[in-house]
């Protein structure tokens, strides 16, 4: 096993300053030897910028865990392409992740078998011979019991996440008036979610935010709505991943890779920990503690206990873990995490050409789809964000159309363009408008169309260049569906 050498007790003062100091892997693995190399000599923060550094918040550092508002207000967002006046948006297909929810019942029960494993070793340290060592014990881990204990449900949307979809929702709408402006109907406006509670909750809430001031219900004026679902044994769409079994079995046997990979930065944090608080924990404490931390800081906007625990360094290594476990099981890692929701693409791009043909003959509306609303989970929204060939570093997308294998994410201090913040936080999502421009510049399509048509993809609302449509902001529509 790797193992790290123990740091010196530090004071409060010397925490962001600190260093990790990692003795070389027994085993042959070249991944460790390079952990334990950069880990040994890089320093954890970059040097101070002539500029005021920005305030950490851990908030912002919970990977997918990370509250949506809070990854939309760290991602720092070029100014939008500039569309031109005489185009319209005619379709807009979304892909969404669910909102904030719950720890789920599996979770609930770790967080209580925290709890237990806390007052051990608080009781073992008081029958300790080192009296003193008892005033380094955080205040509130002495009795500390977890928010959810006694819960024997988990998992479901809570009001954050419900608000998280009724305002994206409304800044949908206004952002695409011109789109919404019509009766509802379920054929004009598809509105789908997996058969998971908390997905179609989220649905229900987008629904409610989007057709807010429609109908006759209540005093918002709200109208019924229709949310489609698939089985999940037969969801090809929003749940490939629970029916392809290749990728089970590719992650079934990658996972404990990743374990092995995550180990020494376990280890080194849980070293400092104890030398920190003369506590006797565990490399499973700490992923727990860890766990507690991303909970309060995203449910309860409580940062001040687990999250205190841990100086700004070991945060931006813990998040690292948590980037590069969704890394190699989710995304660019392996090929078949994306290729298996290719489906989704497909339903995508079939979409549109259905819009299109609706517009190029002239069929009146009412009678075509303007929107496909879909509302899933991270596990769905992660594969099609690597279809779409987004935040990958440098010369990546020509790697991927290859089929070559991805480095994994830099790790801190180095920068990273795979953040489980950005690229996946709660609600997070995908959007592709669909835009219409008169006449087709002069260039022919394979269907001698009247008008060019073109696609904007936007990243949490925010518009983002296509690597696989020559970085363009607006891709061909002839030239994305290749």
């Amino acid at each position: 096993k790797t193992r790290t050498s123990p740091l010196p007790t530090e004071s409060e003062g010397q925490r962001s300053k600190s260093r990790l100091a990692m003795a070389p892997p027994a085993t042959p693995l070249p991944f460790l030897v390079l952990l334990a190399t950069l880990l040994a000599a890089a320093p954890l923060l970059p040097p101070a910028a002539a500029a005021e550094p920005e305030a950490f918040d851990v908030r912002r550092h919970l990977s997918t865990v990370t509250r949506y508002d809070v990854s939309r207000a760290s991602n720092s967002v070029v100014s939008a392409p500039a569309i031109s006046d005489e185009c319209r948006v005619i379709h807009l297909n979304l892909v969404a992740r669910h909102g904030t929810r719950a720890p789920t019942k599996k979770r609930i029960k770790e967080l209580d078998r925290l709890a237990v494993r806390l007052g051990t070793l608080v009781d073992e340290a008081k029958q300790g011979p080192d009296t003193a060592s008892l005033k380094k014990i955080p205040s509130w881990m002495k009795g500390w019991e977890s928010r959810w204990k006694g819960r024997v449900k988990g998992g479901e949307l809570v009001s954050e996440g419900e608000e998280e979809l009724f305002n994206f929702a409304n800044r949908v709408k206004e952002r695409f008036q011109d789109l919404f402006d019509e009766e509802y109907h379920p054929d004009v406006y598809s509105i789908r979610a997996t058969q998971v509670p908390r997905a179609s909750a989220s649905a229900v809430a987008f629904g409610l935010g989007l057709l807010s001031g429609k109908g006759k219900l209540g005093a918002g004026n709200n109208r019924a709505f229709s949310v489609l679902s698939e089985s999940r044994a037969s969801d090809i769409c929003l749940r490939f991943f629970d029916s392809c079994k290749t990728y089970k079995d590719y992650r079934k046997r990658k996972e404990p890779d990743v374990d092995k990979q995550k180990e020494p930065i376990l280890e080194h944090v849980t070293s400092a920990l104890v030398s920190r608080y003369h506590l006797k924990f565990t490399t499973q404490d700490v992923s727990s503690l860890w766990f507690l931390c991303k909970q309060e800081a995203s449910l309860l906007n409580i940062t001040n206990q687990a999250c205190q625990l841990f100086n700004e360094d070991e945060v931006h290594l813990l998040e690292w873990t948590d980037d590069l476990e969704g890394f190699v099981l989710k995304g660019y890692g392996e090929s078949i995490n994306y290729k298996m929701g290719l489906p989704l693409l497909k339903d995508v791009v079939q979409s549109m050409e259905e819009a299109i043909i609706a517009k190029e003959e002239n069929f009146p509306d009412g009678t075509y789809e303007k929107a496909r609303l879909r509302f899933a989970h991270a596990e769905t929204l992660v594969p099609f964000t690597c279809l779409l060939g987004l935040f990958l570093e440098g010369s990546d997308f020509e790697k991927i159309q290859r089929e070559e294998p991805l480095d994994l994410p830099p790790m801190p201090p180095q920068r990273r363009n795979w953040k489980g913040a950005l690229v996946a936080p709660f609600a997070s999502n995908n959007m592709l408008a669909l835009y219409q421009c008169p006449g087709n510049d002069g260039k022919k399509t394979s269907q001698d169309q009247k008008n060019s048509y073109f696609v904007q993809v936007l990243h949490n609302e925010a518009p983002v260049s296509m690597p696989g449509c020559g970085n363009k902001d607006l891709c061909p529509f002839e030239e994305f569906k290749v």
